[in-house]
């Protein structure tokens, strides 16, 4: 009986084989798809992380020349606005000097009456 059954088991084993090396061989080429399927995501992932990174480089860019317009446009702007200034100021200070000799010719104009 138990040569019956050692027989039976290699019946067993020799019919099961084939179903085995199948499987085997499909775990194989599907550990090799998840591989490529890995680097795939991989590399398309690099390449999105790569072409985010350069568009952010070009916005960054961009920016830095607005800021570098603006700059130069607040650096005109303030040199304007000080020329003005100083053109306001001698106004200012001849006005002020006129009205001073103004009051003193009313003044000298009112003793002398």
């Amino acid at each position: 009986m138990a040569a019956k059954a050692e027989s039976g088991e290699r019946d067993l084993e020799q019919t099961l084989r084939p179903f085995y090396d199948r499987a085997t061989e499909a775990e194989d080429r599907l550990a090799k798809l998840e591989e490529l399927l890995i680097k795939k995501g991989d590399s398309e992932n690099d390449t999105k992380v790569s072409s985010i990174l350069e568009e952010f480089q070009l916005k960054l860019n961009i920016a830095d020349a607005e800021i570098t317009s603006e700059r130069e446009k607040a650096s005109k702007e303030i040199q304007k606005l000080t020329a003005e200034n100083q053109k306001l100021k001698y106004r200012i200070a001849h006005l002020i000097r006129a009205l001073n000799e103004a009051d003193s010719k009313l003044a000298g104009s009112k003793e002398s009456s």
